[in-house]
């Protein structure tokens, strides 16, 4: 069963899955916030582009490289993006991140994921926003981290993974942001480093 992350929460991901982890997906959802129409008919929902990216540090808090929609694959191959939802349609992930963590470079300390709003909508807009890593081996979710916060913030620095003791560990941040893009988070992300 995943355990529910709170703000600030730290976890060891081999800890939580009951086994070693060599690969996991970090998963994305969200869903736009229904308006009410004429008299409270009739509503609708507009498409709402989130961006999920992962940003990878090393050692010194340099960026190494970074996975976001405009490039879906890490330059050594160990972390792949699956695509761009424009809309948040539909249930479950919206976005997915695969990272192989058995190939990530040994020179890589941590792996930042943020989410962005490329059309500068507020989370006051969405809702059901979530975060989740899972074992893509059986499907297992080892922890989830809720997003749906409200707020004019545009964007968010999720979560990190990171080495410590020769072990991967997770650890929610759940900061507010204002960006279209991760780079545009990049000063508030060091903090976290």
């Amino acid at each position: 069963m995943a355990i529910s992350l709170a703000k600030g929460q730290k976890i060891s991901l081999d800890k939580e899955a009951g086994k070693a982890l060599t690969k996991v997906v970090m998963g994305l959802g969200w869903d736009a916030k229904k308006t009410k129409g004429f008299l409270g008919f009739g509503g609708s929902a507009p498409d709402i582009d989130l961006d999920a990216s992962c940003i990878l540090f090393d050692d010194k808090n340099n960026v190494v490289d970074a996975v976001y929609f405009r490039q879906l694959r890490s330059k050594d191959g160990s972390i792949t993006h699956t695509g761009d939802n424009r809309t948040g349609d539909g249930d479950g992930d919206d976005e997915q991140i695969i990272v192989n963590l058995a190939t990530v470079p040994a020179t890589v300390k941590t792996l930042m994921f943020t989410v962005n709003s490329f059309t500068d909508v507020t989370f006051d807009q969405i809702e059901n926003a979530f975060c989740r890593v899972f074992d893509p081996s059986n499907n297992q979710e080892v922890a989830k981290y809720n997003l749906s916060c409200g707020g004019t913030h545009s964007a968010m620095i999720m979560a990190k993974l990171y080495r410590h003791q020769g072990e991967w560990k997770m650890h929610a941040i759940g900061e507010n942001a204002i960006g279209r893009t991760f780079q545009d988070l990049l000063p508030s992300m060091t903090v976290h480093l």
